[in-house]
């Protein structure tokens, strides 16, 4: 039986199970493929995505954002604060007043172009069939409920296992033989885990994730799957193999995720929560679905995370590019992004939306992510340059770090811890310069009304797959991006 089969009584000829087992797509993020259109999206059909009209949903009042006079924790871990608070980086960026890198706004019609071009490339004429932004597309599957529970159980552990993997690291995958690099092949890795049964303790429901499983996981165990080695060294291994042991306690809210403790069971939760508006399709506010990652998740991120208040803030950093004042609270000398927590919100929400209907109500609350191949693209493209002093500071980190490793590098860049204020202006600027560029894309497009592109469309097809594009020009022998990150496997 495939894996996102559901185990039916009613339902177990062979045929159907052999119809219905898991695939792995084609993913084209080689350099060689980098010219091919993504893989579309089971459910999308791009015939009917001309002529459609998209379903109109009765307005719901979304939770307000918390006053970060009051609860200044609650405001930086919440949705809306990313925006919010990158958004006065983005003004200083505009006026070229940013502490670490010089900005040529006259440049951002290039990175634009460019962007369009990718997109008309790929998808021209029918802009309707981009698949949103997620974890979706490196997989294959069909519908049923259970099956939307294995996707949520796989799709979390393998965004959190989704850090940058460095440039050395590959996969070799079990089933087919190809190699695969960085994200994609974190993707294979996990999806083939899953399959494994290295994250589930059941020995009759090997697909699936929970807490026991997880709990049984060690460093070891995560580098002999991940094929970890010497001569294939991953970036952040131990951190990612914390986060999923620390995730194995998390998964004990029974509220959230049931009494045998698995991911998927949030759709259970989502759907049955007093917020959820009960229709022909059910209306679940994105902040529902924000809170049980943000606040179900809180103990899996490193304690040495940001904190106010008592409260780890997660991905959030101090930045000194922040306007702030002797009479500033400590929350304002902050900018969050919750990279991964976005990541996981925008991979989770598409299997609940296609094969349960749910339809996500706010869901443009949502940022861009503020990752190296979005950022990278304002950087290769002429937007962004980092100053003089931060590249002499950055190529020093980089060449004590190939001495420490003993590691003779072909493509030297700077290089900087993820706090770093160097990582955290770059990051917050690129959150901003991502909603400029939807702008940008769709008036070039000549898109309009529901025509438009939606952010996590633009993410999909424009700007991450151009940042990936730009860095195999730029970077042919690493493909890595402008500013190499020290990652402990936790944020990029």
């Amino acid at each position: 039986m495939g894996i996102f089969s559901r185990k039916d009584k009613s339902s177990s000829n062979t045929s159907d199970s052999r119809k219905n087992s898991s695939s792995l797509t084609e993913i084209t993020s080689l350099s060689s493929q980098s010219s091919l259109k993504s893989p579309a999206t089971p459910g999308f059909s791009s015939k009917m995505s001309l002529t459609s009209v998209p379903p109109i949903f009765p307005n719901i009042d979304m939770p307000k954002t918390p006053d970060p006079h009051v609860d200044p924790a609650g405001y930086l871990r919440s949705i809306g604060s990313v925006r919010e608070r990158c958004s006065l980086v983005l003004e200083k960026a505009k006026s070229n007043e940013l502490n670490h890198f010089d900005v040529d706004m006259s440049k951002f019609a290039d990175t634009t172009s460019f962007v369009v071009s990718i997109i008309k490339r790929d998808f021209a004429p029918d802009y309707a069939s981009i698949p949103p932004h997620g974890r979706w597309q490196h997989f294959n599957c069909n519908r049923s409920p259970e099956r939307c529970r294995r996707l949520l159980d796989l799709f979390l552990v393998s965004v959190l296992l989704d850090a940058g993997a460095g440039t050395s690291w590959s996969y070799k995958s079990k089933e087919n033989g190809r190699t695969y690099r960085r994200s994609e092949g974190l993707a294979i890795a996990s999806l083939e885990m899953f399959k494994a049964g290295m994250f589930s303790s059941n020995l009759s429901q090997p697909h699936q994730v929970d807490g026991e499983g997880l709990k049984k996981l060690t460093v070891d165990i995560m580098s002999k799957g991940l094929q970890v080695s010497e001569l294939n060294p991953l970036a952040g291994l131990e951190g990612r193999a914390g986060l999923l042991i620390r995730l194995s306690k998390a998964l004990n809210n029974q509220q959230l995720f049931g009494a045998d403790a698995r991911p998927g069971n949030m759709l259970d939760y989502l759907i049955s929560h007093p917020r959820t508006l009960a229709s022909s399709v059910p209306i679940v506010p994105l902040p529902t679905l924000w809170s049980v990652l943000i606040d179900g998740l809180a103990t899996i991120w490193p304690a040495s995370r940001t904190v106010i208040d008592g409260t780890s803030l997660g991905d959030a950093w101090p930045l000194s590019t922040l306007p702030v004042t002797a009479a500033s609270q400590p929350w304002e000398t902050i900018v969050p992004f919750h990279k991964l927590s976005q990541w996981l919100c925008y991979s989770l929400m598409q299997p609940m939306t296609k094969l349960m209907n749910i339809h996500f109500a706010g869901a443009e609350l949502m940022t861009g992510l503020p990752e190296y191949r979005n950022g990278g693209l304002f950087i290769d493209t002429g937007v962004l340059t980092l100053k003089k002093a931060e590249t002499k500071r950055g190529l020093e980190e980089f060449h004590h770090n190939s001495k420490r490793e003993g590691k003779v590098s072909v493509e030297v860049t700077p290089m900087f811890r993820p706090d770093d204020d160097v990582v955290v202006e770059w990051r917050a600027v690129t959150v901003g310069f991502l909603d400029l560029l939807l702008e940008e894309v769709n008036s070039t497009l000549g898109l309009q009304g529901h025509d438009k592109l939606t952010l996590p469309q633009m993410l999909e097809a424009g700007s991450w797959k151009g940042g990936r594009e730009m860095a195999e020009i730029s970077r042919p022998n690493t493909q890595g991006p402008p500013i190499a990150i020290l990652s402990d496997g936790t944020v990029f």
